[in-house]
């Protein structure tokens, strides 16, 4: 397993953070349906994270 960067591991816990505010802004409708798909909210979160890490504008 390979180690982060500074730099990278504070894109990581930044993007996180933002992640839970966003999270904790959702409709509870919205949260509901992340919960759905994604089974916890460590998934929804972690998928989240990931969209926002993989997204064009991040790029």
């Amino acid at each position: 397993m390979s180690e982060f960067t500074p730099e990278q591991a504070d894109t990581l816990i930044g993007t996180a953070e933002q992640m839970i505010q966003i999270w904790s802004r959702l409709s509870p409708e919205k949260q509901s349906a992340l919960l759905s798909r994604f089974g916890t909210r460590e998934n929804a979160l972690a998928a989240l994270v990931t969209t926002r890490l993989l997204s064009p504008a991040n790029n």
